[in-house]
């Protein structure tokens, strides 16, 4: 591998493994779209649940990056290279989990303990242990979640790719992006709320659906940038060092395997 392709190999592998990781923290907020769009919430009642209102997962921001960048990877680099950030990519996430888990179990300095924020008292520890805690379940779902979109994003991505017989690049890479998230949509819910919480089937389908709408539409409107992306990348390679990688990436994932 030439001195560039690897240096956009680190990149691109740091941008992923970064975007994956803060998208697990931060997807504790929950907001509402409407309110981002300057809209009011205008609650509506779907497959009996309700009222319900467009509020997702600050995670959403994230992870249309994580599965576009999988592909940038996966067109210029293979499976060898996806299948090997996927597997860092969750255990990464396992390792900061646990020091979180561990984090909270530290006692606290006396004088941290009561802070005040913006006016307010808040009792530290308590709001550590809000913000950061996550369930064992949720834990299993985001990992779960999170190596099963993998998949299905680098097997959708070549089936594509040999349909189109290496045509439209949007085709392969948004098309297998809408496919993996529709899996990662709804895995970690079932697991996390479903079978963890007990929440109500129809309640997580509805919060999953409404995710995945979000998650494509914005999939569908970065098409732009990916083509941009790519066309940076040909410049920075160069034509005959990027066509070589596209080709030999093309060549070793036609037999492929994600677990070995």
């Amino acid at each position: 591998m030439s001195g560039k392709a690897e240096r956009l190999f680190i990149i691109l592998s740091a941008f992923f493994l970064g975007n994956a990781l803060v998208a697990e923290f931060i997807g504790v907020k929950v907001f509402s779209l409407e309110r981002t769009l300057g809209l009011e919430p205008h609650p509506f009642t779907l497959f009996g649940e309700g009222p319900l209102t467009f509020s997702l997962s600050a995670g959403v921001l994230l992870w249309p990056w994580v599965f576009i960048t999988t592909d940038i990877i996966n067109e210029y680099f293979g499976l060898r290279a996806v299948r090997f950030l996927s597997w860092l990519g969750a255990g990464v996430i396992a390792y900061a989990f646990l020091m979180v888990g561990l984090a909270m179990l530290l006692p606290p300095a006396d004088f941290w303990i009561w802070r005040e924020v913006d006016g307010q008292k808040l009792h530290m520890p308590t709001a550590f242990s809000a913000i950061f805690g996550q369930s064992l379940w949720i834990v299993v779902g985001s990992l779960t979640a999170f190596l099963l979109g993998q998949l299905v994003d680098v097997v959708s991505f070549h089936w594509l790719r040999r349909l189109t017989g290496g045509r439209w690049l949007a085709v392969r890479a948004t098309g297998s992006t809408l496919i993996s998230q529709l899996i990662d949509s709804f895995v970690v819910l079932y697991i996390a709320f479903y079978w963890g919480a007990g929440w109500s089937f129809a309640q997580v389908t509805v919060i999953g659906l409404l995710n995945y709408v979000y998650k494509a539409t914005v999939a569908l409107l970065l098409t732009p940038v990916l083509y941009g992306v790519h066309w940076l990348i040909d410049r920075y390679l160069g034509e005959e060092l990027a066509h070589h990688l596209i080709d030999q990436a093309a060549r070793h994932s036609a037999e492929w395997s994600f677990f070995k």
